[in-house]
């Protein structure tokens, strides 16, 4: 077997790298948050005197929807300077997932934003106020309306740079906003042209239009709390990365836990052959580290390791008869860790099973099938979930 090193001095020093980048993408976060802030302030006061002078409930119920929308900022501002504080005794995997929290307080935010809307807006269907314009106030929002599509673009384009949740829902929020504040625009220039007063109705889809929103992001956020299927991307590079170590046959098992955007915790199994030493193992396994974090950005805590026989496995005699009966089944989507111990006349392995069925049906099964193909031999097979690609 040959000798495993690792070169050190391409090993990266993640600490420094990796607070900078914290830093720039805060920065980041916290500049865009304050250029919203301002826009939304801005919009917020010119649609409310306007709405108040010309008695449209349409135009102040877009003025409602921007002060959310500064408030929303305002979460978005505190939250990222939360999540970005170190790590701790209480908290060694750092604050990370407060932006998670700080995005469902957001999504609650333009969900109330969305219900007044409607409810104001119902109300003055069932008591009608004729409004009032002027050029100024037309003039006053198109423009909004384009302050607004401009706004969306850069915040959901610097979101997606630095990878913030809350960015990417405050950018995808203004945008909607753009689109209700020119569905207002339409109303009122129909009012002026026709005399047909369509405000209120207006209204009414501008609270549903925001309450869908807020629902959108609240989903989104909670599906990320309680633990997404990782990258399928990510996951095969870090499969393949591992995969490229002289020595290792196969990497396995990969779990990916988020801690943060910026903080993701791996564990994954490597199959290595039976004779390799534990200094080699122990390279391999820095090594892969090494290569993973550096490549990705992943952390990859632990390294666990499946052995299998050289002899057996080019031979072929009893690891091709296997694989070829647990692969017939459509739910059994790989098998691994496939050891042959011919001294203790034990087969152990572990196969990915499908969500289609249940673990304990299809173990019942192998374990049958495995019987009646190599009677001289007991079984030791685990049931592996489907938890990456």
């Amino acid at each position: 077997m040959p000798e495993h090193t690792i070169d050190t001095s391409e090993m990266p020093s993640e600490g420094p790298k990796t607070a900078l980048k914290a830093s720039d993408r805060e920065k980041t976060v916290i500049r865009t948050s304050f250029i919203g802030i301002a826009a939304n302030v801005f919009l917020a006061a010119f649609k409310l005197i306007i709405g108040f002078l010309s008695s449209s409930v349409a135009v102040v119920m877009d003025a409602v929807n921007n002060i959310s929308d500064v408030l929303s900022s305002v979460v978005t501002i505190i939250g990222t300077k939360l999540a970005n504080k170190r790590a701790d005794r209480k908290h060694p995997m750092g604050h990370g997932r407060i932006e998670y929290l700080s995005t469902l307080i957001i999504a609650a935010l333009v969900l109330y934003a969305g219900i007044t809307a409607l409810i104001e807006s119902i109300k003055k269907i069932i008591d009608p106020v004729t409004p009032d314009y002027s050029v100024v106030s037309i003039v006053i929002i198109a423009v909004a309306v384009a302050v607004k599509v401009l706004l969306g673009l850069y915040v959901g384009k610097k979101g997606k740079d630095v990878d913030s949740d809350l960015l990417r829902a405050s950018g995808k929020d203004a945008l909607f906003d753009a689109i209700l504040s020119a569905s207002v625009l339409a109303s009122v220039l129909i009012f002026v042209l026709s005399g047909v007063s369509l405000e209120s109705y207006v209204g009414v889809l501008i609270g549903l239009f925001i309450i869908r929103s807020g629902i959108e992001i609240l989903r989104n956020t909670l599906s990320k709390i309680l633990g997404e299927r990782p990258d399928p991307e990510l996951t095969s590079k870090i499969k393949s990365l591992i995969g490229s170590i002289p020595g290792v046959r196969g990497a396995y098992d990969l779990v990916m836990n988020s801690y943060g955007p910026e903080k993701i915790i791996a564990s994954v199994n490597i199959e290595v052959p039976e004779n390799m030493s534990a200094a080699d193992i122990d390279a391999i396994s820095r090594q892969a580290q090494a290569l993973v974090i550096k490549e990705t950005g992943v952390i990859l805590a632990t390294v666990g390791v499946y052995s299998f026989n050289v002899e057996e496995y080019e031979t072929g005699t009893i690891y091709n008869s296997i694989r070829e009966t647990v692969l017939s089944h459509d739910w059994a989507l790989e098998i691994h860790g496939l050891y042959v111990d011919n001294d203790a006349k034990l087969i152990r392995f572990d196969v990915v099973i499908s969500f289609d069925v249940k673990a304990e049906d299809a173990l019942a099964e192998l374990y049958k099938e495995m019987d009646e193909l190599h009677p001289d031999y007991d079984f030791y097979i685990v049931a592996d979930a489907d938890i990456s690609d």
